[in-house]
């Protein structure tokens, strides 16, 4: 795709942007300091100075800790879905430090074939054991359309069984120590190492990305029983079990880019492409990732691709015009996954941008955002890998049939 070379270098006029990095004012919890320098801008620098060697020594202690009261049970609960952080995460985990997790995944049931791929390959590779839970296709696009119009984006479903599964696993099993990935301060542009905000506690997720919790939610054609299994334990299961989260990321330098071109050459993780970015790894596992970051810039004016872009640019991988051009080239670019959602909710693409207008920040009302079509179709098939499979099979013939067949027309 050729760029206009007579845009703005910033790709929404009328907001701010760090003078550093890429990252706009819209981003929710970023502040700015006196010298214009967003905060994971200010995070990256802190991180240069962490004497991660004492971290690393906090961690080891941490982890032998729950080993020694584990016995002959789990030593923790590793939230995976196969995605490059929890794949790395299994890999600390059992080879570095010889623990013996339970693996725990919340299945959103939009997962890729992907996705599907280095779920099991994580499972085998390691020798995990595994719970899984996948709430059924109906429930789903119920959530996925009333999610659109409660939070903004598709996903509450998924941002809230991310939290509340491994929490209920944990409780239920009494296995105190959850062990999760890249830390809050690392990009995400609302906490630094030095003040992390946010701490890892039984509504984390739903104060960092579900905003509303399973009771919320109910009305419109969702009953408490539908929304039970995104309920989290209580307050009193919690202390009782003595349950409680870690981030690797807080106590390892933590380098997405290097640690998913490790798990790649040396694991044979596989990436593909990703609506919205110019980089293969982020959320692979999910078809529906393109219209998250979508409905992200179409209520704040950035998607995906400027918190790569961001990224690129503090490592000095990018400049930071070069990091603008990819974003308009990206984040600007109409999914082709959103066909699947208005599919599977039965909104029309009006309602759809309707629903948008409502959520958009008062910040942009007045500014058109930009929006292109996509110059290529998706590399990869923008169904849930289950519904292929199922196409793939359904009312074909046992395949004893097919090869007597085959052995006849052979005579």
């Amino acid at each position: 795709m050729t760029l206009n070379s007579e845009a703005p270098t910033e790709p929404i006029s009328g907001i701010n942007y760090c003078l550093r990095c890429c990252v706009p004012e819209t981003q929710e919890g970023v502040d700015f300091d006196e010298m214009g320098i967003c905060t994971a801008c200010r995070s990256s620098e802190e991180k240069m100075h962490i004497d991660w060697s004492a971290r690393e020594k906090q961690l080891r202690s941490i982890l032998d800790e729950a080993k020694a009261k584990a016995g002959n049970g789990y030593d923790c609960v590793l939230p995976i879905s196969g995605g490059k952080d929890s794949f790395f995460q299994a890999h600390v985990l059992t080879k570095v430090y010889g623990l013996k997790p339970l693996a725990v995944t919340f299945n959103q049931n939009w997962v890729s074939e992907t996705g599907f791929y280095n779920l099991q390959r994580c499972l085998e590779v390691f020798d995990l054991d595994h719970l899984q839970f996948t709430p059924a296709r109906g429930l789903v696009n119920k959530l996925a359309k009333k999610s659109l119009d409660a939070i903004g984006d598709a996903c509450w479903h998924c941002h809230s069984g991310v939290g509340a599964f491994p929490l209920q696993v944990a409780t239920r099993f009494k296995i105190p120590l959850l062990v999760w990935g890249e830390s809050i301060a690392e990009s995400a542009g609302r906490a630094t190492y030095s003040c992390p905000g946010t701490k890892f506690d039984r509504d984390y997720f739903t104060k960092v990305s579900a905003k509303l919790t399973a009771e919320e939610m109910v009305g419109d054609g969702l009953s408490a029983k539908d929304l039970h299994p995104f309920e989290l334990p209580s307050y009193e299961e919690i202390e009782n079990t003595g349950v409680w989260g870690i981030h690797l990321g807080d106590y390892m330098f933590w380098d997405e880019e290097r640690q998913t071109e490790w798990i790649r050459e040396v694991y044979g993780w596989r990436e593909t492409e990703m609506e919205g970015a110019y980089k293969g790894y982020k959320c692979a596992e999910c078809i529906m990732s393109g219209v998250h970051d979508y409905t992200c810039y179409l209520k704040r004016g950035f998607g995906r691709s400027t918190g790569q872009a961001s990224v690129d640019v503090r490592n000095g991988l990018l400049t930071r015009k070069e990091g603008f051009e990819l974003i308009r080239k990206h984040d600007q670019e109409r999914p082709d996954a959103l066909d699947y959602y208005l599919k599977v909710t039965g909104l029309s693409e009006e309602e759809f941008y309707d629903v948008m207008q409502k959520k958009k920040l008062a910040k942009l009302k007045d500014i058109v955002l930009p929006i292109h079509p996509k110059v290529k179709p998706n590399a990869e098939r923008l169904v849930p890998f289950v519904e292929q499979i199922i196409q793939k099979h359904l009312n074909q013939p046992d395949p004893r049939i097919i090869r007597d067949r085959k052995e006849l027309s052979d005579e």
